[in-house]
């Protein structure tokens, strides 16, 4: 394909995506009164923690501006249409990578949108069940004095939840990403191996960056699960070369000595000029 025909695919790809967004904001915008009492729970619950341990201490949700209450519903239609739509946009990344898709490789797209979307609902999900613990560690700085109230500008406050969602919801990626890579010819196991310290290193840098929230709870929270996956995805890259290996072995297409030195990484010294 041409650098435009590229273009004109990935046009149709976001294209297609966004209809299916939109939809998805229409959804949310229907039945936004549910959603923002879901949305607003973790604040609830952190203030109730609060509320027993620290008596004194006064939190209160606030609105400032005309346009506030507008930008707030389109914020959070926008983030909901994102995760209603995202088997839809999680399948066009991939269709994009690998255009021109055989059987085996028809394969990979449905193993690639059946583990991305459960992933990405979990990211999701375990940041929002880490948001009450977060908030609770967050207001407990307060100082709890009389005449001194915690007022929390509800826009704000809902902008940072859905900036957490979606940071959870896209870290949980990183497995599909790892071996999508793999599968494409663009990553090997060995290469994981060696940077595997570095790698866990990274994940936590990255929990303490990526979470707006800046609480402890929050970076372990997503950190810990993005090294498991980590490790998961080398050990699934691994056993994935090795059969590939073996078949290649029994085709004669290469040696057991030339596998085990693509498996690991190595080149073979030969007398050949």
């Amino acid at each position: 394909m041409s650098l435009g025909d590229h273009l004109r695919e990935l046009r149709y790809r976001v294209l297609f995506s966004m209809v299916f967004i939109v939809v998805g904001m229409i959804v949310i915008a229907i039945f936004y009164n549910q959603v923002y009492t879901f949305m607003t729970q973790p604040w609830l619950q952190a203030k109730e923690i609060l509320s027993t341990t620290n008596p004194e201490l006064s939190t209160q949700m606030v609105l400032s501006g005309v346009t506030t209450p507008l930008t707030l519903a389109m914020k959070i239609c926008g983030v909901g249409g994102l995760i209603i739509a995202s088997p839809v946009w999680l399948y066009q990344i991939w269709a994009y990578i690998v255009p021109a898709l055989l059987s085996h490789e028809k394969r990979w797209a449905l193993m690639f949108v059946g583990t991305a979307l459960p992933l990405f609902l979990a990211g999701v999900a375990v940041g929002y069940l880490i948001l009450p613990k977060a908030f609770e560690f967050m207001l407990g700085f307060t100082v709890a004095q009389a005449g001194v109230a915690n007022l929390q500008d509800l826009n704000d406050f809902l902008s940072l939840e859905m900036r957490m969602l979606l940071v959870f919801g896209i870290s949980f990626l990183l497995p599909v990403i790892l071996v999508m890579l793999n599968m494409l010819g663009m990553l090997k196991s060995w290469q994981l191996r060696k940077a595997r310290t570095i790698a866990i290193f990274v994940c936590f840098v990255f929990g303490a960056v990526a979470t707006p929230s800046g609480d402890p709870f929050s970076m372990l929270a997503l950190s810990l699960p993005m090294v498991i996956m980590y490790v998961v995805s080398e050990f699934i890259c691994s056993r994935r070369e090795k059969r590939s290996l073996k078949l290649r072995i029994r085709s004669g297409e290469i040696s057991p000595e030339e596998a085990e030195a693509e498996y690991l990484g190595k080149t073979i010294q030969t007398d050949d000029k």
